[in-house]
């Protein structure tokens, strides 16, 4: 992919730090929503896409210091992060203005090694990239490309990295769309596996709002590239998930689609270049 340093107020890297932000939430806790699958380490992580929402609290952030110096790959893969979180920024901007659909607002984003304190609750680098609707950020431990290629088969490539970034703006962007809190709405009361089925409707259209992104940006764009995004697309299926750390698949329990679904949405996307065409509930509902 090519890219450019880019610069933004709203983008953190506390890699290499300790302390952590940690935040000390009040006012009541009823509790994070996770919609993910349990297989890193038997915690809350899934791969990609992970919502999490929590009550609005009081939170106080400890100081954070500085325990270790980046590598030269480190900084470079932390500006490659920034520069992705920009042009999506940029883009989001465009179509907002050109599908007349509000004002864009910029969402945060955060690098971060090991775990983070966030106002949806505490995350380790076991629950994957994952975006917080609680403070609008999107919150990356980049060792997890490492995972996704040795663990699961992705082709790795830088391209992923920028399908997986497009994946945690395109929820962003459903929050600010109101989708995000539809689906919440609509998931209570239901059966786990009809909730699940919004889980994956939701996961899907992040999906297709990564390779909508990709289409605003083919200039950028290099040979191969589409095939990483694929290829990471592929890796981070339900079915291929289950299959590789269970060794069977069940469909009712699928919270962020098959993997020919999530490659189908991410081309979609990527092929139309139209918003209006995202309604992955029309499908899987």
């Amino acid at each position: 992919m090519k890219w450019k340093k880019q610069s933004s107020d709203s983008f953190e890297d506390r890699r290499g730090m300790s302390g952590g932000g940690k935040a000390v939430v009040g006012g009541g806790l009823i509790g994070i929503v996770i919609l993910l699958l349990n297989i890193f380490g038997g915690e809350t992580g899934q791969t990609i896409g992970n919502v999490l929402e929590q009550t609005q609290g009081s939170q106080n952030q400890t100081e954070q210091t500085q325990t270790r110096e980046l590598t030269a790959a480190e900084i470079e893969l932390g500006e490659f992060a920034k520069a992705n979180f920009v042009y999506n920024n940029e883009t989001w901007s465009k179509i907002f203005t050109e599908n007349n659909i509000g004002a864009y607002e910029e969402p945060g984003m955060v690098l971060f090694s090991d775990s983070v304190e966030t106002a949806c609750g505490g995350a380790t680098a076991a629950s994957g990239p994952f975006y917080c609707p609680a403070d609008r950020k999107v919150y990356m431990d980049l060792t997890f490309f490492e995972e996704l290629r040795t663990r699961f088969g992705a082709k790795g490539g830088d391209f992923a990295i920028a399908y997986v970034i497009a994946h945690e703006m395109g929820h962003h962007v459903q929050t600010l769309l109101g989708t995000s809190g539809k689906v919440r709405q609509a998931q209570q009361g239901k059966s786990q596996a009809q909730a699940n089925k919004y889980s994956v409707a939701l996961e899907l259209q992040a999906d297709f709002y990564a390779g909508l992104w990709a289409h605003y940006n083919k200039d950028l764009l290099e040979a191969g590239d589409i095939e990483e995004a694929l290829s990471a697309a592929n890796a981070v299926g339900d079915d291929a998930i289950q299959s590789k750390m269970q060794g069977y698949v069940n469909q009712e329990s699928f919270t962020h689609g098959s993997s020919e679904q999530r490659m189908k949405w991410f081309m979609k996307g990527y092929n139309s270049g139209d918003i209006k065409l995202h309604d992955t509930f029309k499908e899987i509902l």
